[in-house]
């Protein structure tokens, strides 16, 4: 068998071509060929062939074309036999393929060997590698396939592969004397890709260096003037030294470096680095060498497993290596903790961090895929053709890294885990580092760089009792160090001495054949604290998150939140918590440990009990002010609210910041209160979460969240939150998809409501009856349902949720056509929203109102609504919704014959949406591209939302 995908999409069976069957087979051959032999899993099938609206029979129809597509690989193959060439894995299927029989693989192996020549100072045999790699490419990837098809497959990363080869490619070129070699995959690159200053950058000097310094001078001009007419910005650093250059008639100094991604940020999230690391030059040595290859030269996907006992220091390792290593990675770095061992149960699941991976990658949440698993290719999709360094820190093991492991070449991945991981050597070919206890010079290297070396040299036997009774572990020797330099009149002698009589436990660390008497350490270190700041360090134990702030530590403390700062500044000194981010601090796992166990011998059950409740009451109180903030007209939340005082919640921008730095502690909450007993607490938290989980798109956690609320509500046995719960649970369910659910939920929620006599109940469950029939097309069903809710929330005299009810009423007035209907419904619900302060709703039902005068042809009252949209939106901080209403903005300014201004708006949507990584970039980028050729036809517009 042989494939094309750069390209035509084709196939070869013995030399003869095939015919890849009916469309949506060969657009599943194609998914199958650009994911290059790698396993691809239904769910990401189903997205590919479907997009987000895939039919009920989706899998079945898959299933079909899987058989058609074996039995044309391997012609006699029985029905439902498994084929040679296309396997089941992973829960998806498998295309066997090689550098053989796949261009796409032939391309990655011959651009590998390149980079493998660069290495080796062979750029002109590089050139040759590159120039046959890039032959490879005879066109678009999947040429041939439907426009709608296309764009379901994967193909950035793709291009972004292709991009990276010719910069590199040029690259090689220009270092060995050969610049023309490439200039015409430069010329087509520069003109795929006008806007890529590295490119252009390039192309500049490949011209320079043929002799066609008039046609270089020209070059960058034209980009100059495009970046500053399209993009409102100057040519950057490397444009400008090839001008530089230019205008100087010298060579540039070095050819461009490696370009980044320009659509993208480049996230730098690496921790500090430790100011005072020391050891560990044998496994830094090594780590070096043997990563060196794997990101200097080759350009593979490389990862370093390192493993250990806890506290000895993998974090501390991982973290100085990859500030060693940053500067080979200029598309960035990113970090997370993945609490894999955390004393609290809060390990951050692989699809919460793969979410958080996308955010500081800059995809927006709209963009993000419903399902696990295509969120996870998005990432390494996002990631290909880039070169990053990804730290994954405080692994549980292979299965939970998985998920997060980069698939395309370029990237560097270091791991850090008590754990060997095995598996993650044996499947993707780690590289495995395991860190022991320092050795008795490195411990007083250690000892002597905190200490002073004087210090430690005149009391050589009390060093040698500290180290051994810290076991030679890192972080047991730092505590004591930092006790020790708080008290530079106490002799050594005497801290061997109190360590040797120190009592404690954290038997549950110990490890075979290593004495380590680390609760000895902290508990000395502990027991020199004021005694505020013991009491502090005790009742940490009892937060359920990752982390905590001042506020949260005052609440459990009973003390204000200055005079907490304090005793948290005490206790970072000490090195018993840290601050790992400006006003957020944390426990080490081990340390941890040690609090809970002082927490369990110095205070009482009953006190313990109380603390934590006043704490998760504070952590409801505050997320349902946030709540009450952003989402006015929500459904409620039953019950009075929680007596504890929240915190400062002010305005739409701070309780979006508060609930995005609270976020994995709250989820934490939820289950401490649920376990602890405190079901309405719980529910009553999930709830008012709610528009925080649809403002960010963290659908999945909000679907387990309200499967909770609902398993409590039941638990609780009350008709009025069971309600309440199926309700929560039915709008979670509606936003991935899973329609057969959420209606029947809704439809129990409302027979409930309608026992209880719970008009306002009844209302909310219209209104989300009326979005199920929006997404099912059933605009007019959506229309009765609102009409039902705004009937229900008049009567009730409940204003919010009638003004919210009323936007939306007029906007599907407005979607189906009855533009003077919508206006009067959402001239009302204007009035009562700016009287109620609900800015977000004023957004959205200015645009609702623009949006129907402009169908009316009232163009001068359509741009009125837009711009009291955008200001709102703007001064809120949605970008998203600031480009729809750019967009439709333009279309409206065309209309009155504003061709510049139209320009205008849709320029500002245009760099929204690219900023954003939103796919309508590309139309809006289209639509420009028409009216700058004097084509005026048709209208590209945005649908909007309601309230």
């Amino acid at each position: 068998m042989r494939f094309e995908v750069l390209g035509q999409l084709r196939a070869w069976r013995e030399g003869t071509e095939l015919y890849p069957g009916r469309p949506q087979e060969r657009a599943l051959l194609a998914l199958l060929l650009v994911r290059a032999g790698q396993p691809v899993a239904l769910s990401e099938l189903v997205a590919g062939l479907w997009g987000t609206q895939p039919p009920h029979s989706a899998v079945n129809v898959i299933r079909r074309h899987v058989g058609s597509l074996r039995r044309l690989l391997e012609p006699g193959l029985p029905a439902r036999a498994a084929g040679r060439w296309l396997v089941r894995a992973s829960g998806g299927y498998q295309l066997i393929t090689d550098a053989d029989s796949l261009d796409l693989l032939a391309f990655r192996q011959l651009c590998e060997e390149a980079r493998q020549a660069v290495s080796e100072d062979a750029p002109a045999r590089a050139v040759d590698l590159f120039t046959e790699a890039l032959g490879l490419w005879r066109g678009p990837v999947a040429a041939g396939l439907a426009p709608e098809a296309r764009a379901l497959l994967p193909l950035d990363a793709l291009d972004r592969e292709h991009l990276l080869a010719v910069r590199e490619a040029a690259d090689a070129a220009v270092a060995a004397g050969r610049p023309g070699a490439v200039l015409a995959e430069l010329r087509k690159a520069a003109a795929d890709h006008p806007l890529d200053e590295p490119v252009q950058a390039r192309l500049t000097l490949a011209l320079v260096a043929t002799g066609r310094r008039a046609e270089a001078l020209s070059t960058y001009e034209a980009v100059r003037e495009r970046l500053g007419t399209e993009l409102g910005i100057d040519p950057g650093p490397e444009l400008l030294d090839v001008h530089r250059a230019l205008l100087l008639d010298v060579p540039p100094d070095t050819a461009p470096s490696r370009p980044r991604t320009q659509t993208l940020p480049t996230p730098a999230q690496l921790p500090h680095d430790l100011p005072m690391f020391t050891g560990r030059r044998t496994e830094l040595d090594r780590a070096l060498a043997l990563l060196v290859d794997g990101t200097g030269t080759t350009g593979t996907a490389t990862i370093a497993a390192i493993s250990g006992m806890a506290g000895v220091g993998k974090s501390t390792f991982a973290v100085h290596l990859a500030h060693r290593m940053a500067d080979r990675f200029p598309d960035g770095q990113l970090y997370v903790n993945l609490r894999g061992f955390d004393p609290s149960g809060a390990i951050l699941q692989s699809v919460e961090a793969v979410r958080g991976l996308l955010d500081a990658l800059g995809v927006p949440p709209e963009h993000i895929p419903r399902c696990p698993d295509a969120q996870a290719a998005l990432y390494r999709s996002v990631l290909a053709g880039r070169r990053i360094l990804v730290v994954l820190d405080n692994a549980r093991d292979t299965e939970h890294v998985r998920p997060l492991l980069p698939g395309a070449p370029g990237c560097l991945t270091l791991v850090t885990s008590r754990n060997e991981l095995p598996g993650l050597v044996a499947a993707h070919g780690a590289h495995m580092l395991t860190l022991c206890p320092f050795d008795g010079e490195e411990a007083r290297e250690l000892l002597a760089l905190r200490l002073g070396a004087d210090r430690v040299t005149a009391e050589p036997r009390a060093v040698s009792e500290i180290i051994r009774r810290c076991a030679g572990l890192p972080l047991a020797l730092t505590c004591l160090a930092a006790r020790a330099a708080a008290r530079p009149h106490f002799p050594l002698s005497a801290v061997a001495t109190e360590l040797r009589e120190a009592h404690g436990s954290l038997d549950a660390f110990t490890v075979p054949d290593v004495s380590v008497d680390v609760s000895s350490v902290f508990s000395w270190s502990s027991g020199a604290l004021c005694a505020d700041s013991a009491h502090v360090f005790r009742l940490l134990a009892l937060h359920p998150g990752p982390d905590f702030t001042a506020p949260a530590a005052a609440v459990l403390a009973g003390v204000p939140v200055r005079r907490s700062r304090l005793l948290l500044a005490e206790l970072v000194g000490a090195h018993l918590v840290t601050e790992h981010a400006p006003g957020r601090y944390a426990f080490h796992d081990l340390l941890r440990v040690h609090a809970t166990e002082l927490l369990r011998t110095r205070h009482s059950a009953a006190e313990r009990e109380e603390v934590a409740d006043r704490l998760y009451r504070y952590y409801a109180a505050t997320a349902h002010a946030a709540r009450d903030v952003l989402a006015p007209a929500a459904d409620p939340v039953p019950g009075p609210p929680c007596a504890t005082a929240a915190g400062s919640v002010s305005d739409d921008r701070g309780a979006l910041a508060w609930l995005t730095a609270e976020y994995p502690v709250l989820l934490g909450v939820v289950a401490a209160a649920a376990e602890s007993g405190q079901d309405r607490l719980a529910c009553g938290l999930v709830w008012s979460l709610e528009p925080f989980f649809d403002r960010r798109g963290h659908w999945h956690d909000g679907l387990a969240a309200h499967r909770t609320a609902l398993d409590l509500a039941r638990r609780l046995d009350d008709p009025r939150t069971t309600a309440r719960a199926l309700r929560g649970l039915a709008r979670a369910e509606a936003r991935v998809g899973l329609h057969d659910q959420s209606r029947p939920r809704l439809a129990a929620a409302l027979d409930l409501a309608v026992e209880l006599n719970d008009d306002i109940g009844r209302a909310h469950t219209h209104r989300s009856l009326g979005w199920e029939s929006d997404q099912q097309g059933d605009i007019a069903g959506a229309l009765r349902h609102n009409r039902l809710a705004l009937d229900l929330f008049t009567a009730a005299g409940h204003r919010p949720g009638q003004a919210s009810v009323l936007n939306s009423v007029g906007w599907y007035h407005a979607r189906l056509g009855e533009y003077r209907e919508a206006l009067r419904h959402c001239y009302q619900a204007l009035t009562t929203l700016q009287e109620l302060g609900d800015r977000y709703g004023e957004a959205a039902t200015w645009d609702s109102i623009a949006y129907a005068h402009h169908h009316l042809g009232r163009h001068p009252q359509a741009l009125a609504g837009y711009w009291h949209a955008l200001h709102l939106y703007r001064e809120l901080g949605v970008p998203y919704l600031e480009a729809e209403t750019l967009n439709r903005m333009g279309d409206t300014h065309l209309a009155t014959g504003g061709i510049e201004a139209a320009r205008d708006s849709w320029g500002e949507a245009l760099t929204l949406f690219t900023e954003l990584g939103h796919p309508l970039a590309e139309q809006v980028s289209a639509r420009l591209d028409e009216q700058r050729c004097g084509r005026a036809d048709g209208n590209l517009t945005v649908e909007g939302s309601t309230v």
